[in-house]
């Protein structure tokens, strides 16, 4: 699949009243501490992005499935890339993994996830962004925050006003951190007196998402989660993040492992089932938890968890995905993908997620044929495309 297209950069837009927001900031920024030196330039070169905004009020456009997820989190270019990565930088992640007691893996997949080994870092001015969120104030004590110690940032010489970019909540670098988590958690691995996560070299950002993990409690040698079999007549009213025992508790249920053995002991446990009582089962452990600190989403942290471990060599998720609202399997998507595609009506990418480009695509389908225009799939497009491309 071809690399998705850079997109037009944001253009900041004439707003006096963002103008006079700046104004009454920049005492409050002085107030704190922050010399006028750094404020001055910093705030001068800051635009209000109305793109930013628009980027925080829109809703998610579509619902991926655990399958969706790791078929994009764990593609085969992911894997293909970290693999790559951590030949590349062994040395390196491995004098990171020594120092913080993180596995290189871990790290190299959280890098896979924030910023694909640091191909998207994000080109957008912080400042601007973060300023621009602290206006609009719909989340406005938060984002000033975040501007506050990107200001500090400045203020203590790690990189200037022109470097210091990311996406358009203001996260930056290979590990896509925000200004408040890099101030308490960001390194300078390198020893050149610079917390430089902006760099081309990763290995201040990587020492840094490593530090992190370890301050937050990681355990190195044992497992994220391990994915299991329940039992005919398991209550999954015990399973949840909220619902911990210890695993001979587990075990004495009659959960296993997917190779029918007991699940070694690694401490408190919790099941999840993301997916659905049909879907895939995890006994997870306390570096689950811990991840959950970097995001608290449970497709994230299984991303994290299943792409490490891929990377360390383990296998494909065994358990049994459950198809999406349409009926459809994510390999069924991406056939109607592909075959639309090949039929004239282009879906840009095949990767399964029914997003704005493949619904345009099916409506235009549909209207060729004189078909309902839904702009959604179906089992029965899927069927008629397959006698016909």
């Amino acid at each position: 699949m071809s690399a998705p297209a850079r997109p037009a950069p944001m253009r900041a837009q004439a707003n006096p009243a963002f103008d006079s927001w700046k104004a009454q900031f920049r005492g409050r920024a002085t107030a704190a501490g922050i010399p006028p030196s750094i404020v001055d330039p910093a705030l001068n070169s800051a635009g209000f992005l109305p793109d930013v905004i628009a980027r925080d009020r829109r809703q998610t456009e579509f619902t991926r499935t655990l399958e969706d997820y790791l078929g994009i989190a764990v593609s085969p270019e992911r894997l293909a890339g970290g693999r790559a990565a951590l030949s590349r930088h062994g040395s390196t992640l491995n004098a990171i993994s020594a120092r913080y007691g993180v596995e290189a893996e871990v790290i190299t997949a959280i890098w896979g996830l924030e910023s694909r080994y640091g191909t998207e870092r994000g080109d957008i001015p912080v400042i601007s962004a973060l300023a621009t969120l602290a206006f609009d104030g719909r989340r406005g004590a938060f984002f000033e925050q975040q501007l506050l110690a990107a200001l500090r940032i400045l203020q203590r010489g790690d990189t200037s006003t022109a470097n210091l970019r990311g996406s358009w909540a203001g996260a930056m670098g290979h590990t896509q951190f925000i200004p408040t988590t890099y101030q308490e958690y960001a390194v300078d691995f390198t020893g050149n007196g610079r917390r430089d996560i902006w760099s081309e070299d990763p290995s201040d950002a990587l020492a840094s998402a490593a530090n992190y993990l370890s301050r937050m409690g990681w355990t190195r040698g044992q497992p994220w989660g391990v994915e299991v079999r329940l039992p005919e007549g398991f209550d999954m009213g015990s399973t949840g993040r909220g619902s911990s025992r210890a695993v001979a508790a587990w075990t004495n249920a009659g959960v296993r492992d997917m190779d029918g053995r007991a699940v070694a002991d690694h401490g408190a446990a919790s099941i999840i089932i993301p997916d659905g009582p049909r879907g895939p089962a995890f006994m997870t452990f306390r570096n689950f938890t811990v991840l959950t600190r970097y995001n608290n989403s449970e497709f994230y942290v299984i991303g994290i968890g299943h792409l490490s471990d891929r990377l360390r060599g383990g296998g494909p998720i065994r358990g049994n995905f459950q198809p999406d609202r349409f009926g459809l399997r994510l390999g069924e998507r991406q056939e109607i993908q592909r075959r639309l595609t090949q039929a004239g009506f282009d879906t840009q990418g095949a990767d399964g997620v029914i997003g704005p480009n493949s619904e345009s695509a099916i409506r235009a389908w549909q209207q060729a044929r004189g078909q309902t225009v839904t702009g959604q799939p179906s089992r029965a497009m899927l069927e008629q495309l397959r006698t016909q491309t």
